[in-house]
């Protein structure tokens, strides 16, 4: 057993930052597929004395050329940022997993918007995560992104004392 501490105060996720290529894109595509709501804009970002570098951007000569806070459901905001400039970044993230209280129906919805599947959905029947359901699915960019849904829970959260967050 570890001796760390974790961070005092963590409540969960309060975001997730992508880079995205075109974030009117990106936007459409979180309203119009997960019924995502813009909260706010902010940009283009003046870069002085290396501001950007050495904060937010991952290279020098890389900027922010917009910013998009998007509220999707109930939980974490995602932070889409639209980078410019030869050393912009690829767009960012492995991917991010979306909670679902009916996965067939949550199909149903994502190819109704001709969105291309990856793979599943996965029932897990086995180990810490049997009760899981799964799919991976992609963005119009390329992102991956992931549905989840465990309605009767897992097996693993079953086995904690705690009660584990997730959307709701």
């Amino acid at each position: 057993m570890s001796t760390k501490t974790t961070v005092p105060g963590l409540t969960g996720i309060e975001h997730i930052g992508l880079t995205v290529p075109d974030i009117d894109v990106a936007s459409a595509f979180f309203a119009d597929v997960m019924g995502g709501e813009t909260l706010y804009d902010i940009g283009p970002f003046e870069d002085a004395d290396d501001w950007m570098a050495n904060h937010l951007a991952p290279k020098k000569g890389a900027h922010i050329y917009r910013m998009r806070v998007v509220k999707i459901a109930n939980g974490p905001v995602l932070e889409l940022m639209q980078f410019s400039g030869l050393a912009a970044p690829a767009p960012g993230g492995w991917h991010m997993a979306f909670y679902v209280d009916d996965m067939e129906n949550a199909l149903a919805a994502l190819k109704a918007h001709d969105v291309a599947i990856q793979s599943g959905p996965v029932t897990m029947t086995e180990g810490p995560s049997a009760g899981l359901q799964w799919l991976y699915f992609q963005a119009p960019w390329g992102q991956q992104l992931e549905l989840v849904s465990y309605p009767g829970g897992t097996a693993a959260y079953r086995e904690r004392r705690l009660e584990v967050w997730r959307p709701r």
